[in-house]
């Protein structure tokens, strides 16, 4: 069979007549006759049934004329390449994008792109949304695709992450709230606002976030869509009205100094900018990204467009590695906070929070009326009825080290951001309780009482977690908590020590004799003062009294009713800040490692990995935030009401790659250091009344497994 038959059969096919086909193909009709005749005899079928003048198509007839256009536009792509080859243009590249994206980010790297390969034959087209670009990448429509974050996952199709963006608010420059640097929706819902279509990549994260939030567009009684920022500008520059953008657009404008991108507590972290392939093709891997490419000259195109990108968002490896801490974690929800305030800081404080994305769990399990106790009479209940699991969680928000694993969670959202919200838990309510201590102790018996469902804890309250009410370990030895984190830690023992008053006579450890030192009972500086003490043999001839109220700011050494004051940080700081007292023990002589963790309820770690995992994923995302926001230190100032010199004194605020050294007394780490838990056992276990802790059986209390999965699964 010739193509040319083929062409003449489908004009006859088409006009079921030889003399409409002959004039459309400038033959004559015995030509046409003759073609189709040797087509037949090539086939060995007949194509048409002749009736008298009349002809009408064969069965064979009615398939070839179904599938023999593809046949035609397959010559006409062979025809093609091999004219680009006789050209000598080896490459040919097709770009889909979403409209942001074109208009924003992808011009840039185009321009560049042309004036470095100037013979390729690059092709644009722009999408509505992020899933048009996946389908014409499937479809073979386009080469290469670029899309803002999305979290669904598509069998014929790779993804990789070449930049990153943040969701921000924009004003005009000389709106009022042009100089601030944070702020957040909640605070915002009275204003005037002008928002992306839903149908727009950034109008889906701003109502994904919104709905984590509990909250909608309805909830901003004062707000206008449009359907592009570039007809968000008359609103922000005439009307003063609040914007949502992402930080690729309006870039011009801020350099103009028009307008002025403010960051959004809801927003805390990136976006990613995502590549996409065909995972079908399998030709070789460019600039070890694990791109997959498609033919010769899509390979070659396609690899300098990588490589190009690389240098132009210095998006290496190990900057990734770094940045899938952050996949979409803007759309995380933000909870209410907790009180912070002098007049509250003595006693515990709550803080609870619902969120109304919904989730099923099939056992039918939830959280009884107290925080975190279980009701096993639910089981029966059915996996479409909704349910509410409560989640209460233990913080001491200002032990300045923990705030990553409590406060900075609570304030930017993550942990809503991470539950899970399918499978099981696509029918479940959660509801969220933070309650904030002074201390671990409370943390240890609300864990116990199961009224607590995690808790964040220092060394030896950590310790204490894993034994019952009575002091005793269950049969086995695997404790009444699982530890599933550390939190922050300190090497070289350092963390927890004693304070005098300037006018004290007390010169060192010996001077303790018979002296009555107050102390946080069940608390780090608890576990590091017993231990001291029993190592100089000086515990029974020291009286340890409890301290009740551990608001710092009360203590002065006129109505002290004790020696000297065993202290954790940054309580000590605050003292020593303040010129009245002095450090009297540095830290622990022996230099034992300090730590603080994270245990969650026995019950929960059982039942629920899935909600622990979650609350994993947000630790660490919040230590990255922590650790790579410039504002971070300022903000974890205000929020726990405290001066910015004692937060970085006690937690470091090293920025991820700086190679600058850090000056914190603790460092954000989530690794959970057995051979440190082990020796602070050895040493209490050998101290009367804690003889238990001996009883821990580690390798059932301790489950990193659940930290790594929440690692894999960032």
């Amino acid at each position: 069979m010739e193509i040319y038959q083929l062409k003449v059969f489908l004009q006859v096919a088409r006009y079921l007549s030889f003399t409409e086909a002959a004039s459309e193909l400038n033959l004559t009709q015995p030509a046409v006759s003759a073609k189709i005749k040797s087509l037949e005899a090539s086939l060995g079928t007949e194509l048409f049934h002749r009736l008298g003048r009349k002809i009408e198509l064969t069965a064979t007839g009615n398939y070839l004329r179904e599938v023999g256009p593809s046949l035609i536009e397959l010559e006409g792509r062979l025809i093609e390449g091999i004219e680009d080859i006789k050209r000598e243009k080896y490459s040919r590249l097709k770009v889909g994008c979403t409209r942001n994206i074109a208009s924003s980010w992808l011009p840039r790297i185009l321009f560049d792109y042309r004036q470095q390969y100037p013979d390729i034959d690059l092709q644009c087209l722009p999408f509505e949304t992020g899933l048009q670009v996946h389908e014409a990448i499937a479809s073979e429509t386009v080469d290469v695709g670029f899309v803002e974050g999305m979290s669904a996952e598509f069998d014929a199709v790779k993804t990789v992450c070449v930049d990153s963006f943040q969701y921000r608010l924009i004003v005009a420059t000389d709106h009022r709230l042009a100089g601030r640097e944070w702020l957040s929706l909640r605070e915002l819902t009275a204003e005037a606002w002008v928002f992306p279509a839903i149908t727009t990549p950034d109008g889906k994260a701003l109502a994904a976030r919104l709905k984590e939030l509990g909250l909608s567009f309805s909830d901003f009684p004062n707000h206008e869509v449009v359907d592009s920022p570039s007809l968000m500008s008359p609103f922000l520059s005439q009307g003063h009205y609040l914007g949502f953008a992402s930080s690729f657009q309006f870039q011009a404008e801020q350099r103009a100094k028009l307008v002025s991108a403010i960051a959004l507590q809801e927003f805390p972290l990136n976006f990613e900018l995502l590549m996409m392939t065909r995972k079908a093709i399998q030709k070789r891997n460019f600039a070890a990204k694990g791109v997959s490419l498609k033919g010769a000259s899509s390979e070659k195109s396609l690899g300098q467009l990588v490589q190009l990108i690389q240098e132009r968002t210095n998006y290496s490896n190990q900057n990734h590695d770094n940045q899938k801490k952050t996949l979409s974690l803007g759309r995380s929800a933000a909870t209410t906070a907790v009180s912070l305030s002098e007049e509250n800081y003595a006693a515990p404080s709550k803080s609870c929070s619902k969120s109304h994305l919904k989730s099923r769990s099939k056992s039918g399990v939830k959280f009884g009326s107290e925080p975190s106790r279980l009701s096993a009479a639910k089981e029966s209940r059915s996996s479409s009825e909704p349910e509410t699991l409560k989640i209460a969680i233990g913080t001491q928000n200002k032990t300045i080290q923990t705030v990553t694993a409590g406060l900075i969670i609570q304030r930017l959202g993550l942990l809503e951001h991470y539950l899970p919200r399918t499978g099981r838990y696509r029918n479940v309510d959660y509801e969220i309780c933070w309650r904030d201590f002074t201390s671990g102790a409370p943390i240890v018996s609300g864990l116990q009482s199961e009224q607590l469902d995690i808790g964040i804890l220092g060394d030896y309250p950590l310790l204490l977690s894993g034994l019952s009410a009575d002091g005793g370990v269950s049969e086995g030895g695997s404790g009444q908590t699982r530890l599933v984190s550390f939190v922050a830690s300190n090497p070289d023992g350092a963390g927890n020590t004693v304070i005098v008053p300037n006018r004290s006579a007390l010169k060192g450890l010996d001077d303790l004799r018979h002296r009555v030192i107050a102390v946080p009972f069940a608390s780090a500086a608890h576990g590091m003062i017993t231990r001291t003490l029993a190592r100089a043999n000086l515990l029974p001839e020291v009286t340890l009294t409890s301290i009740d109220d551990l608001s710092i700011h009360r203590l002065t050494p006129r109505n002290s009713q004790a020696d000297g004051y065993a202290y954790f940080a940054p309580l000590h700081d605050i003292a020593s800040h303040q010129g009245q007292f002095r450090r009297l023990l540095e830290s622990d002589e022996e230099r034992l490692p300090t730590f603080h963790g994270v245990v969650v309820s026995t019950r929960l770690a059982e039942m629920h990995p899935d909600v622990v995992i979650a609350y994993l994923k947000a630790l660490i995302a919040a230590q990255y935030w922590y650790e790579t926001t410039p504002s971070a230190l300022t903000l974890v100032s205000h929020w726990v009401g405290l001066d910015e010199e004692i937060v970085v004194k006690t937690l470091s605020e090293r920025l991820l790659g700086s190679g600058s050294n850090a000056m914190g007394l603790f460092f954000p780490d989530t690794r959970i250091r057995t051979d440190w838990v082990e020796a602070h056992i050895q040493q209490l276990s050998a101290i009367e009344g804690n003889e238990t802790l001996g009883d821990l059986n580690l390798g059932t209390w301790i489950q990193p497994e659940l930290l790594e999965l929440a690692i894999a699964g960032m």
